[in-house]
């Protein structure tokens, strides 16, 4: 007998009311620049990961996102302008940052009460603050621990196979480990 999976719509239901929620206060909109493609991957993964979870959330927030594209000359950064109600507008610099960091400078700057108490509660557990976060603190974690020096360049392989071949205590392989 077919048992069928859950549906389209529940799965993407799921994944807009996950915790925790991402519920901005006094603020009026939204607005993204980011390249097309080819560059700002952070931004972009933002638009894609957390930004519908925000739009979902704020259903009265106006949101803009401007996708230009932009070649390899082209030198400028993807930003995010936000405005509140008041009128007053601040940028955050999205440039070389995971998706999960700019969520997070966005809900430090407007997410309100609930969203710091979630931010204590998380830190407390040792869980991380957004989903997805737990990738981005690996993958820092091992560009800290690999060295420059390590670089696969040419002159770095040729060293490291001449100390390798020349070493007195490599194992002895083949022919060499049988013969006196």
């Amino acid at each position: 007998k077919f048992i069928p999976g859950p549906s389209r719509l529940s799965v993407i239901l799921k994944e807009l009311n996950k915790e925790p929620k991402l519920s901005l206060t006094g603020l009026r909109g939204i607005s993204l620049t980011l390249a097309a493609r080819n560059d700002h991957f952070g931004a972009r993964h933002f638009v894609k990961e957390e930004l519908r979870r925000i739009r979902y959330a704020n259903p009265q927030l106006s949101v803009e996102v401007n996708k230009l594209p932009k070649t390899i000359q082209d030198e400028w950064k993807p930003e995010m302008v936000v405005e509140f109600e008041d009128g007053a507008k601040t940028t955050i610099d999205m440039s070389n940052k995971w998706s999960t960091t700019i969520a997070k400078e966005l809900m430090d700057l407007a997410g309100g009460d609930p969203w710091k108490k979630h931010k204590v509660a998380a830190q407390a557990a040792g869980m991380p603050v957004l989903p997805g976060e737990e990738t981005e603190r690996l993958t820092a974690a091992a560009k800290k621990r690999t060295p420059k020096s390590n670089a696969r360049t040419p002159e770095n392989l040729e060293a490291m196979v001449e100390t390798m071949l020349s070493s007195p205590d490599r194992p002895k392989t083949g022919a060499a480990a049988i013969l006196p």
